[in-house]
């Protein structure tokens, strides 16, 4: 019998195993791309956590992390477009090559500001790696450096990703049914 969070779901789009070999490829570019740098992984917190803890293990050079809490959506399904810092990174940021680590880049919105804001702290680098990217949906000129895949304009949830903070802890990404959400 399904469970609950899984009778929500409309279609899974990517499995676990489909997940793994995205964070996989991705963690192996970073590897390349920053083996003599001072890489700097920042979490955008909450939806990031699950991906970020498998990226860093995926990552095969020194890397240290920090985790920064922002708000732009509150309980709905689109962003405000006003961004607020909940939880501000713990170190200062000169001279570090920072990866800025998402589990979806749509709009672009949070992303323009914690970039721009970042970007006015002296770090060497400021780049974006996101599990998912949804083009459709950019609102602002935002690109992302690093990315599992290209995901269609649907409303996914799990593998951190949520509906008003539920089903971050299904283990794939499935598309959320629109009568849940009020679609």
């Amino acid at each position: 019998m399904k469970n609950t969070m899984e009778k929500d779901i409309q279609e899974v789009l990517y499995s676990e195993e489909q997940i793994q070999e995205m964070v996989e490829r991705v963690g192996e570019e970073i590897t390349r791309d920053y083996a003599d740098k001072n890489l700097l992984l920042v979490s955008v917190l909450k939806g990031s956590v699950a991906f970020m803890a498998d990226l860093m293990r995926a990552i095969r050079i020194p890397a240290r992390i920090d985790f920064m809490s922002v708000s732009s959506y509150g309980s709905g399904t689109k962003t405000s477009g006003v961004v607020k810092i909940i939880k501000d990174l713990d170190i200062n940021l000169e001279g570090y090559d920072i990866v800025i680590v998402e589990d979806i880049l749509d709009s672009g919105k949070t992303l323009r500001y914690l970039i721009d804001l970042l970007r006015s702290r002296n770090p060497a680098s400021v780049e974006i790696c996101t599990l998912f990217d949804k083009p459709e949906r950019r609102e602002v000129d935002v690109y992302a450096k690093y990315k599992g895949c290209e995901i269609p304009d649907a409303f996914i949830v799990g593998y951190g990703l949520d509906y008003d903070e539920k089903y971050r802890n299904l283990p794939y990404v499935g598309i959320l049914k629109p009568e849940v959400y009020g679609a």
